[in-house]
């Protein structure tokens, strides 16, 4: 218990760089941009950051949410991803400690992180994120996996497909970015999590849909990002989704 205490701070500041960097990927995919070059800049003024301008969360608290040297606001967004990424590592820590499978856990939150950033800005999940974490995820199943290889193989088409099929049904009302990111989160979570995860993703969407209903705001050509509600029950599935399903069928069986 001791051991686990003494690397939690590690894996909070570990979330937090990361989350710093799948910030800076998925502003810079947006504008085309090189994610390596030129170095990290204020987007209004273009100045370099100094390395105390580039502290995760705390740089922002520090400057009061603005560029230390032409004031402009600095987006909410890059404190929100870095404190959400570092929340999610110190969650997964939690729950699987120092094991292999931790890896596999960061990978799916820091890949879940940009793309929740690229769908809420720009209504966009970026083929270029999605193919690295597929590439990631192939190479840690490899390595490590719960589950037979083939099931992992089975949920890569089976959730992508599926979801391929509604987008047809439903005459382009689902982009092509959330079926690659279906085939992603096969390779993480295998044939029966994926499948999970579509189901509590679109209860959660629909759910979003009636309460602006409710209130009277959703227009007619209202779009909603698909993708923050994948993520969430993503990574709720990845947590919790083998727990869920046993407690149902206990529930069912009596």
């Amino acid at each position: 218990m001791g051991d686990y205490w003494l690397y939690f701070p590690f894996v909070v500041v570990l979330g937090l760089l990361i989350g710093s960097f799948m910030n800076v990927v998925a502003i810079r995919i947006l504008k085309q941009e090189s994610v390596v070059f030129p170095p990290s800049h204020c987007v209004h003024c273009n100045h370099s950051l100094k390395p105390l301008d580039l502290i995760p969360l705390l740089s922002y608290l520090f400057l009061r949410g603005k560029c230390r040297y032409c004031r402009a606001a600095i987006s909410w967004v890059y404190p929100a991803g870095e404190a959400a990424t570092a929340a999610l590592f110190a969650l997964l820590y939690w729950q699987l400690g120092l094991s292999p499978e931790l890896l596999t856990g960061f990978l799916l939150a820091a890949i879940l992180t940009a793309i929740v950033i690229t769908d809420l800005k720009s209504m966009l999940i970026p083929d270029t994120i999605v193919l690295a974490g597929m590439i990631f995820a192939v190479i840690l199943r490899l390595w490590t996996h719960p589950l037979p290889l083939w099931d992992y193989a089975i949920a890569f088409f089976a959730g992508s497909g599926l979801l391929w099929i509604i987008a047809i049904a439903s005459k382009g009302g689902m982009g092509g970015g959330d079926i690659k990111l279906f085939a992603f989160l096969g390779l993480v979570l295998g044939i029966k999590l994926t499948l999970l995860t579509l189901f509590v993703a679109s209860l959660m969407g629909t759910l979003y849909g009636l309460v602006l209903f409710a209130m009277h705001r959703l227009q007619k050509k209202h779009t909603v990002p698909f993708g923050p509600f994948i993520a969430t029950a993503a990574m709720l599935m990845y947590l919790w989704g083998d727990s869920l399903i046993e407690w149902y069928m206990e529930m069912i069986m009596g």
